[in-house]
Parts: structure tokens; sequence; C-alpha cells
């Protein structure tokens, strides 16, 4: 009995090495990406289209952290399908160095699909930055709020408002209940007082509404479990924010709009109507085609 017992165990642990290095092999490079990540820098900017109309969206996608290839390809696909529907012209690249003032004042907003790690030299951030604050627009989904650290400092405590702590793991994807504190933003119109939906759920170090953004839609952390566990045999980490947990916010960079969205980790969320809608209104919005502007400004240009 002693030997079959000993057996058993022997087997369990090779089993449990064979799914450690497993793990190691398959997630080592996200591992890096996500801890370290890679210096990347484009300088010769992308020829833009000669059509582009005066309606025009730049898709934005660059990674030099973490990188989820199939939400990215699905929600570029997403956005490019979005503009087409709306008559806007639109741009996809991952070449950075389209971030300089001349080719940036083709367009109205940019989307940041999931955009990780340090991606800009100093002269494309000088340039963005400009942009925004003189009157452009921004949209962030998911992992363009989603880094542990950040070399840019700006870009997280300014233009997102929020420093990501992690997400959802043990279960990964959970159903939860969106509360929509605003349901006449062009992002939430038509969303209803709750949406009930599931997905990967970021949580964030403390809440931008302190520093007076404007949160859209928050999460009832009652409705999932608000916690990181990343391997069997630990303790969980608690992930939980309490009753002011933010996933969607706006607020003015400037004369600029920026507007910054958690939602949208699996590539199927890109299909769902709703999450299409929100984003289809985040960027009327963040462009200047829908609502209310910044300062003094009336969009609807």
């Amino acid at each position: 009995m002693k030997r079959i017992v000993k057996r058993t165990l022997w087997a369990v642990l090779a089993l449990f090495l064979v799914a450690l290095v497993g793990a190691a092999i398959a997630f080592g490079p996200m591992t890096y990406a996500a801890m370290v990540g890679y210096q990347i820098y484009e300088t010769v900017p992308p020829k833009l289209p000669d059509n582009l109309g005066p309606k025009a969206i730049l898709i934005f996608s660059k990674t030099n952290g973490f990188r989820d290839d199939d939400q990215i390809k699905a929600g570029n696909a997403a956005v490019e399908a979005i503009a087409k529907r709306e008559s806007w012209s639109s741009f996809t690249t991952e070449n950075a160095a389209v971030f300089n003032p001349e080719q940036l004042g083709h367009f109205q907003a940019v989307v940041f699909d999931s955009v990780s790690g340090d991606v800009f030299t100093p002269e494309q951030r000088a340039a963005f930055k400009a942009w925004l604050e003189q009157g452009g627009g921004f949209v962030g989904l998911h992992g363009a709020g989603g880094d542990t650290k950040y070399a840019w400092q700006w870009y997280a405590d300014e233009l997102i408002g929020a420093r990501f702590i992690g997400h959802t793991l043990g279960p990964h994807i959970q159903q939860a209940t969106l509360v929509i504190e605003d349901q006449n933003h062009p992002a939430t119109k038509g969303l209803g007082a709750s949406w009930v939906r599931s997905d990967e759920w970021y949580s964030f170090a403390a809440s931008p509404r302190a520093k007076g953004y404007q949160v859209l839609v928050s999460i009832d952390e009652s409705t999932y479990k608000p916690i990181e566990h990343l391997l069997p045999f630990t303790t969980p980490k608690s992930l939980a924010m309490g009753k002011d947990h933010p996933m969607v916010w706006t607020h003015c960079v400037g004369k600029g709009r920026a507007l910054y969205s958690a939602l949208g980790h699996t590539a199927s969320s890109y299909t769902e109507p709703k999450h299409v809608e929100l984003i289809k209104g985040a960027i009327a919005w963040a462009a200047g085609y829908e609502g209310t502007g910044c300062g003094s400004e009336q969009t609807g240009k």
C-alpha cells in the first residue's frame, strides 16, 4: 500500500512539473513582454491613404508589452467595420511614427486597441499630447489601460487616469452586472440601466472619479468574484475596489476628449451588439461627431 501511495504521489508531482514546464513555454514570451517589455521604436512614418476624408479615425494597436493577438485583430476589425458603416474613413497601423504633427492632423480621433508597453519616442509622445490637447480625441480599449508599470507617467496618471492592479483569474472570464451611470452619453445611450455580460474584469488602484473624471459605467462587485488566483495552493489576491469600481470613463485633456473602456478582453466581445455600439458611440464622441465637447465648445461638427 505504501508503495502504491508513493508511486501515486510521484506521478502527481511529475504531471505538475510537466504542466509547469508547458505553462512556462507557452506563457514565457507573454510574461516577459508584460513584465519587462520590448524596445521597438519606428522612426519612418507610414504612408497614409490618399482618400482620407474629413472624418478620419486612426486605429493604433502597437504592443511593446503584453499582446493578445486574437483580441487585437478582432478589435481592429470591429473599429474598421464601424467606420465603414458610419461613412468615416480609417487607417490601421502599428507604426508609431504616424504620431507626428502633420499626419495626426488628418485624424479627428485615435483608437488605442490594447496598446501596451512603452511604444513612443519622446518626439512621438510630444506630438500625440499636443494634438490631443489642441482638440483631438482618444479612445482607449481594454489593454490600453492594462499595464502594471509605465514609462510615460502622463499617459497613466492623466490620460488613462487610473493604475491597473490586476484582473480576474480563478475563474478568469466571469459573468457580472455593469451599472450604466450615464444613459445619455453617446457611448452608453441605449444600454439601459444595467448590462449583464462576461469578460475579464480589470481593477485599479483608485477610481478616477476623485479626479473629476466622468464615470459612464461601473461594475457591481457583488455579481462576480474580484480575485486574482494565479496558482493552486496559493492565497487569492483581492481585487475589490468596493462600491466605486469604474469600467468606462471620460474626461477632457485641454480641448481634447478622452474615453477609456476596460471592457473587451475576448475576441468574441467585438461581435457583441451592445459592446460594438458602445465603441461606436465612444469614437463618435471623442472625434466630436456627437455629444457635448470640452470646455465651452459643442461637438457635432
